[in-house]
């Protein structure tokens, strides 16, 4: 069993795609090859954007941004307590400081209700990272950066495909952003990423960021970074793109499948009235996670920990932190998370092998309180 197994994915869609990679060959059209247009303008369609602008990874993205609304060293930025470090980071790296706010116990995405109290004056924008799939609470974030004349970053990494009031995620704030790293729903076979803007400006300086900050070629406009896509990406993710809807259903019923076999066993993120997800990862919360973790690996059942360190305890953070300051949501989920095997093309059989292992453990453990773990 793979955790997401993408060479049942590649076998489904081979002749489509080895025919995509041969057409790029064939126009030795590596960089700047019509793919990347054509997969703009389908990104764009999908989303419900004015302008989807591929680049070379999810992380670049969220750089491509911020300098896009030309963060300054010693800004403010928002950030989740618990997620992948790419959009903290990208603060730290522009030399602005990422202020760290609690997630909430229900959805596992950032806390709306202790946003404000980390607002000050030198606060310039938030990134809501959309966890495991789903999108965060948008309505409430973009009035909370409203009233205090903020901008706002979805990071959609995770949750490309997902709505939220029937609005795609990566549609429904200033500048959004995702990645195509290759687990993610809709990956390449590779690193990449894109940018999601209604904003005509905006859309026009991420085109000259990406490139080395050329208008046009060797007649610099900015300061920019090589922040393109390659075009055997491009290509690859037209395919992918054209079956994802299939793939983000299968998701979606491997999900609901697993909840009504773990019957309440384990906590789960909670997907509100109003979402879809894209089940991203499947991730419970348990006691004993390390322990029940090595014994589902001798039934060879593999499993990911997102994430068993929370940002504000990162060492390249350190000096971020006030040490009175306390994420308790967040570190409860760091002890007790565990991800499991979900995919595109995940079998019934598989769901109930890992279920049925899983159960097996859960019974033979002693109860107890999951915050004693």
């Amino acid at each position: 069993m793979k955790f997401n197994d993408l060479n049942k994915q590649y076998q489904a869609y081979r002749p489509e795609i080895d025919a995509a990679i041969q057409s790029v060959i064939d126009s030795a059209s590596f960089i700047h090859g019509k793919e990347i247009q054509l997969l703009e303008e389908k990104l764009a369609d999908f989303t419900g954007v004015k302008h989807a602008l591929a680049c070379s990874s999810g992380t670049d993205a969220l750089l491509l941004s911020l300098m896009t609304l030309d963060v300054q060293p010693g800004d403010e930025v928002i950030c989740p307590a618990f997620s992948f470090i790419a959009p903290a980071s990208m603060v730290s790296f522009y030399k602005a400081h990422p202020v760290f706010v609690d997630v909430s116990p229900i959805d596992f995405n950032i806390d709306i209700h202790k946003i404000e109290a980390k607002i000050t004056p030198r606060t310039k924008g938030i990134i809501a990272v959309s966890l495991y799939g789903q999108c965060a609470d948008f309505e409430a974030i973009n009035q909370i950066a409203k009233k205090h004349g903020l901008w706002v970053i979805e990071d959609g990494a995770q949750s490309f495909g997902a709505t939220y009031h029937g609005q795609r995620s990566c549609s429904l704030t200033d500048l959004a952003t995702t990645s195509f790293f290759p687990a993610k729903p809709l990956g390449c076979y590779g690193d990449g990423g894109a940018i999601f803007t209604n904003n005509d400006e905006w859309a026009g300086k991420v085109k000259i960021l990406r490139s080395h900050g050329q208008e046009q070629r060797y007649k610099h406009k900015l300061i920019g970074i090589n922040g393109r896509m390659d075009t055997l990406q491009a290509a690859i993710l037209q395919v992918k793109l054209k079956n994802f809807e299939k793939e983000i259903k299968t998701r979606q019923q491997a999900a609901a499948l697993y909840s009504s076999l773990l019957n309440n066993q384990v906590l789960l993120p909670e997907v509100a009235d109003g979402r879809e997800s894209t089940w991203a990862q499947f991730t419970i919360m348990i006691e004993n996670r390390d322990q029940i973790r090595e014994k589902l690996a001798e039934k060879g059942i593999p499993t990911a920990l997102h994430y068993p360190v929370i940002l504000p305890k990162q060492e390249a953070f350190r000096d971020e932190i006030l040490s009175n300051e306390r994420f308790e949501v967040a570190d409860l989920l760091s002890e007790t998370v565990l991800s499991l095997p979900i995919h595109g093309f995940i079998s019934k059989e598989e769901i109930e092998f890992v279920s049925d292992a899983l159960i097996g453990l859960l019974e033979d453990q002693p109860h107890g309180d999951a915050e004693k773990n």
